[in-house]
């Protein structure tokens, strides 16, 4: 074990609530769940994985892989069903859940928002109406104040860049709309939603971190030789990876891009959460100005999760994890890493191979405080169903059977000793 983690380095997992807590009618997935061809082979979250009843198990299975952290997310739509209407035991039952991973050496991370919306806030405009932004402030606000004695590091918003990719210019996701004006105005209300929930959990908070959990991937061009996709290429990775960020920075997005400035940004990042999973390959596309002249794809011959998720890439990690912290020298959390792999083919190696780049960023001086993989437990993946297996743990959403993968102990292990074994 030569290649040692900083003490008080972070081994957690990451889930986010309607993936996982199961029985939540109040919010726009579970509505989007119902419409017909919407999720793969019709499924539907349902019990998703009972953690609303039985999260604790899984928080046992935590400790036996000598996990020290978490991260969850709290549900809007659960803690708010109506404009105004707390639900106290909804309330009680996150404090219940936050004691419990405290009462085991967890340490939570609190994710804010995670994809959904209550129902009431998708019915008024969702992202599109400015009024989002004071509702956000006021959820924000509110678990400050609810379980701020029990969480300093907050997350405000999970992958802005793919609620408004997949959301406003695919249509794949919640409202299913495309449209490049609607994706700009919500993009805007976004990011001050942000903003307005880092500044009232520092009211109540002064020391808490507070950050985003931001998508990020590597794009290269497909043909490294040609110009139009070396160009296509960059473009593509600053307006997605990096405009969002400079906004939180600096109050506008370098360049010319359409985020345009929003002075109550600035400064309202005292961390970067950084959500990896693979890289694209961009060729320039004539015929494809709805997908800003670019198509994506993994590298040809080059190594794919299940349903050719993404190419498994670990380098890329590194490089993004460099670029992180070159624009913004703000800690660094890896808030998810994962793979679809139900066989747990490429699963053990992958978890080696990407803490590996993790230590290797630590050794260059980057903060990185702490890994979280994606994910404990196989979950309800969005409109991919339960196709999708990111579990270290295999589960049977019909009888809530756990099974561990192989992984698991790869990761369990690697946890217990605060180390990588020999390469």
């Amino acid at each position: 074990m030569a290649r040692r983690f900083p003490r008080g380095f972070r081994w957690g997992t990451a889930t986010s609530a309607h993936q996982v807590e199961g029985c939540n009618r109040h919010n726009d997935w579970w509505a989007f769940e119902q419409h017909p061809g919407r999720i793969y082979g019709g499924h539907r979250s349902g019990r998703a994985c009972d953690w609303w009843r039985h999260a604790e198990a899984d928080f046992d299975r935590m400790v036996a892989l000598h996990l020290t952290a978490h991260r969850m997310s709290v549900e809007w739509s659960r803690l708010e069903p109506e404009l105004g209407r707390v639900d106290e035991a909804a309330v009680r039952r996150y404090r219940q859940m936050l004691l419990g991973l405290r009462d085991r050496g967890l340490e939570p991370m609190v994710t804010l928002h995670h994809f959904t919306l209550p129902l009431w806030v998708a019915q008024a405009g969702g992202w599109e109406n400015p009024d989002a932004v004071e509702w956000f402030r006021t959820h924000a606000r509110r678990c400050a104040e609810w379980f701020g004695d029990l969480v300093d590091v907050w997350v405000t918003v999970n992958e802005p860049n793919l609620v408004v990719v997949l959301g406003y210019l695919q249509g794949r996701h919640p409202p299913a709309v495309r449209s490049l004006r609607r994706a700009v105005v919500a993009a805007r209300h976004l990011l001050r939603a942000h903003a307005a929930a880092y500044h009232a959990v520092h009211e109540l908070q002064p020391h808490a971190r507070v950050g985003i959990a931001h998508h990020l991937r590597p794009m290269d061009p497909l043909r490294p030789q040609n110009p139009l996709d070396r160009w296509v290429a960059r473009w593509h990775s600053e307006w997605f990876n990096w405009a969002w960020l400079d906004v939180l920075q600096r109050g506008r997005a370098r360049g010319r891009w359409v985020l345009g400035r929003i002075p109550e940004c600035a400064a309202t990042l005292d961390f970067v959460g950084v959500n990896y999973y693979t890289r694209d390959r961009v060729r320039f596309s004539p015929g494809a100005p709805h997908l800003g002249f670019g198509l994506h794809r993994p590298t040809p011959g080059a190594p794919t999760s299940d349903f050719g998720y993404g190419e498994l890439y670990p380098e890329g990690l590194l490089r993004v994890l460099r670029e992180a912290w070159r624009r913004y020298r703000r800690p660094v959390y890896v808030t998810e890493n994962g793979l679809p792999d139900a066989e747990d083919r490429w699963r053990p190696r992958f978890l080696l191979d990407h803490l590996a780049c993790v230590h290797r960023a630590v050794e260059e001086g980057i903060p990185v405080l702490g890994y979280y993989h994606w994910s404990l437990v196989d979950n309800f993946e969005w409109t991919e169903g339960w196709r999708m297996k990111f579990g270290l743990f295999a589960v049977d959403p019909a009888s809530q059977r756990r099974r561990p993968r192989p992984s698991a102990s790869v990761y369990g292990a690697v946890c217990a000793a605060g180390a990588l074994p020999d390469p």
